[in-house]
């Protein structure tokens, strides 16, 4: 069965147990759903007992563990779900496929490469590193088109975006 990445644990929270986990996923309410399975490092197995969105993180606390001291060695670990990936819609993408591939505007200038995304209630924000980094909105009257087969995105980099 494969596997695919989910989130990184950053830190601890609290003595009870809990992670702090910056997600890399869309479906972060399935991911991370009361008694879903998940793999630490690839390695680790463990199941959901809580999650809670805070401060644009997840504070997760698994049914294996209940104290810090268990959890303490997993901080900068990454987090991994196993199964098929789902097929998407179109114009719907998994991070791990806009994560590196290159921003240019409608010019075809290179911006710079995608590096991060956050989710936000409203929409999502890319984080593209070129010259300078640069936070910008998925949107569809700034992002153009992303073209996963040719690896290329095109933004409207309209005045005050890219400053």
């Amino acid at each position: 069965m494969s596997t695919y990445k989910v989130g990184t644990i950053v830190n601890t929270h609290g003595i009870r147990g809990e992670v702090k986990i910056v997600p890399n996923t869309d479906f972060i309410e399935e991911r991370f759903s009361k008694g879903s399975e998940l793999l630490i490092d690839d390695k680790q197995k463990v199941t959901v007992k809580t999650a809670k969105v805070h401060k644009g993180s997840l504070l997760v606390s698994f049914d294996e563990f209940s104290n810090i001291n268990d959890v303490e060695k997993f901080k900068g670990l990454d987090v991994f779900a196993e199964g098929q990936i789902e097929d998407l819609e179109q114009d719907d993408f998994y991070y791990e496929d806009i994560i590196d591939l290159p921003v240019y505007d409608l010019e075809d200038n290179l911006i710079g490469q995608v590096t991060d995304i956050i989710a936000l209630p409203s929409n999502d924000v890319w984080t593209i590193k070129g010259d300078k980094e640069y936070m910008i909105p998925y949107i569809e009257d700034i992002v153009k088109s992303v073209d996963l087969e040719n690896k290329k995105i095109v933004i409207d980099a309209r005045e005050g975006l890219l400053e």
